[in-house]
């Protein structure tokens, strides 16, 4: 390391936020970033720790203090050239990415001040776009053709490692616009669009071809796909959100939470909506049931629309803050995340259970909730939830359900593909090399794990295009 002692006398410094009162009015980036200079100095509290957790901890194993020292020492193009061998986008990670490599730095665990990793990330990338260091590369082909369905981070890094291996790669997406989630599920105040834009020109220029409002299964048959490339992946996601099936479902004013964060996004496209159907928060109560980050997103957009109240509850209970002892590393620390949405304004509430939606001429007027606790498992495990009878009713002219997404069955598409090319309904999805049982049809991502992170999505989009071109390669 260049600089082994830094982090003895200089701390943690996070660029932070814009202004509240600024940022509220606009779908901008909220996350301000440093100077070079401060970058640099932020790099260089890496420290020559011995066992760099960091890499066990990061899904596409970064190799964050090597390229935290070349950072340190100015060396931005260096830098970018050992991300990118192991992260295919770091301007998305480098954004929305929970950063479970700084949950795991050292510093983190011994004085809770970990590297700003995340941050160095995605301004280890924007230097190399903004200086040059990213130009289109042209792979010698190896004249075999691959479909990947689905262009969300899963899909758009299988494409992007099977193009650059030379094969010939189509995306098939069924929205408007490819990015998946990235597009339609993230607001762009956590990422801005064009950022998506930018590295899918990069994509096209570099040979792969992108089919958007095309629905495999509608616009092009399965069975098509299947006979006509010679290996499939599939990255659709896990799309079925949970439900709450409670009195008053039906009533207007209930929605999903993607309802809403991929309207707004559409809105910012320009892409049409009708008028009957746009979701407008302004003026009203708003009730978002479900306390991660989906649910601080509803919380953030409501915030832009000038809602006139917005309470978040969630049906556990509240986590520490800081540290909690009940989910020591190597766990994921279980603690309270304050997001910037939740500054901007937000009542926040726990251990509340939703019982009935109340409405009036079928309009949604409030929610019945019940106060609940939790009791520890007398043979351990996951706690008891026990029901205090303490009832009340929280005024609501729209609720948002962020209660996340059912894990996807190995069925519809999957099963489709594979019958076409194999008929002995063999689906099960090898782990190791993710094909799915003895066809040229492949699977990762979400539509395999359920719903996850995007880096996480990525990882599995990594091993989903190793596996085809090591079966291509027979």
């Amino acid at each position: 390391m260049g600089n082994p002692k830094a982090f003895l006398t200089i701390h943690r410094q996070e660029a932070g936020y814009r202004p509240i009162e600024e940022r509220i009015d606009d779908f901008s980036e909220v996350e301000q970033t440093l100077n070079s200079s401060d970058r640099r100095t932020q790099a260089s509290r890496c420290m020559d720790c011995g066992i760099p957790f960091c890499h066990w901890a990061c899904p596409i194993g970064n190799k964050q203090p090597e390229w935290q020292d070349l950072l340190y020492k100015g060396k931005w193009r260096e830098a970018y050239r050992l991300l990118e061998q192991t992260c295919d986008f770091p301007e998305f990670t480098g954004r929305v990415c929970p950063a479970l490599c700084e949950k795991s730095c050292v510093l983190k665990l011994s004085c809770e001040e970990p590297v700003t990793i995340r941050e160095n990330e995605v301004a280890i990338i924007e230097v190399a776009f903004r200086e040059g260091f990213i130009q289109p590369v042209q792979p010698v082909r190896k004249g075999k053709r691959v479909a990947v369905i689905g262009s969300g981070p899963a899909g758009l890094t299988a494409a992007n490692q099977l193009n650059r291996k030379g094969y010939d790669v189509t995306v098939f997406e069924k929205y408007e616009l490819p990015g998946g989630l990235l597009r339609f599920g993230i607001p762009n105040f956590k990422l801005g669009k064009n950022i998506i834009d930018r590295r899918i020109r990069l994509m096209e220029q570099e040979g792969v071809t992108f089919r958007v409002n095309t629905m495999v299964g509608n616009e092009v048959s399965a069975k098509e796909i299947a006979s006509t490339f010679d290996a499939v992946c599939v990255a659709i996601g896990s799309e079925v959100p949970r439900d709450l099936p409670i009195e008053g479902r039906n009533l207007k004013g209930v929605h999903f939470a993607l309802e809403l964060l991929s309207q707004q996004n559409r809105i910012l496209e320009g892409i049409n909506i009708p008028p009957k159907n746009i979701i407008n928060c302004k003026g009203k109560k708003v009730l978002v049931i479900g306390g991660g980050d989906t649910g601080s997103d509803c919380v953030g957009t409501a915030n832009r629309h000038k809602a006139a109240s917005i309470t978040q509850i969630e049906i556990m209970p509240q986590p520490p803050v800081g540290h909690n002892p009940a989910t020591p590393w190597p766990m994921y620390p279980q603690v309270l995340k304050t997001s910037s949405s939740h500054e901007e304004g937000c009542i926040r509430r726990w251990n509340l259970a939703s019982v009935r939606f109340i409405g009036d001429k079928n309009i949604l007027k409030g929610v019945e909730v019940e106060e609940v606790e939790w009791l520890p498992a007398q043979a351990g495990g996951r706690p008891e939830m026990r029901k205090t009878g303490h009832k009340e009713v929280i005024e609501a002219d729209l609720v948002f359900l962020a209660m996340g997404f059912v894990h996807p069955e190995q069925e519809g598409l999957i099963k489709e593909l594979s019958l076409a090319v194999d008929e002995r309904k063999n689906i099960a999805i090898n782990p190791a090399t993710n094909r799915v049982g003895n066809t040229n049809v492949f699977a990762c991502g979400d539509a395999v794990s359920g719903a996850s992170l995007v880096v996480r999505a990525m990882a599995s989009g990594r091993q989903a295009a190793k596996g085809i071109d090591k079966y291509l390669s027979v």
